[in-house]
């Protein structure tokens, strides 16, 4: 089994955890879907594309199971590095490259480093596309415009 295929296996039996149905369905629609963004972002850029979908599977899990995102960025790298760790899916440098993607990607108006700026941007196309009736958040709004330049969109 692949890597990638491998953490979505063990994503989806702690979404399965969720009691409330609605806020599992929307957990896993935003973990796969910023999964498949970061992959395309990542391509584009010419960066790893398996860590990138990784840590976009892995992102916002510390909120889901939690139920919290106060400082959810930063309690989620520390999960996402357990489980990496207790999984054995990544070496030291490539857990370190998804890590900080989760750690930083809250931060939508700073420019860290390449793959967690792919993370932001992914986690901001799922945001702003997701549901297009929805106003863009005013700490998305520049990101999204540069990203939609990108795209050609």
């Amino acid at each position: 089994m692949s890597r990638l295929k491998e953490l979505r296996k063990h994503i989806n039996c702690e979404l399965d955890k969720m009691q409330n149905a609605d806020k599992r369905a929307g957990a896993y629609a935003h973990l796969y879907g910023v999964s498949l963004a970061a992959t395309m972002i990542a391509r584009k850029r010419g960066l790893d594309v398996e860590l990138a979908s990784m840590a976009g599977m892995l992102h916002d899990m510390y909120a889901y199971q939690s139920g919290s995102y106060e400082n959810h960025a930063h309690k989620g790298a520390d999960l996402a590095r357990t489980i990496l760790t207790d999984l054995e899916l990544t070496n030291a440098e490539e857990t370190e490259l998804i890590c900080s993607a989760i750690y930083h990607h809250d931060d939508k108006l700073t420019v860290d480093a390449p793959m967690d700026e792919v993370l932001k941007d992914a986690d901001v196309i799922h945001h702003c596309m997701n549901d297009m009736s929805k106003e863009v958040k005013d700490k998305e709004k520049a990101r999204f415009e540069s990203l939609c330049a990108e795209f050609g969109m």
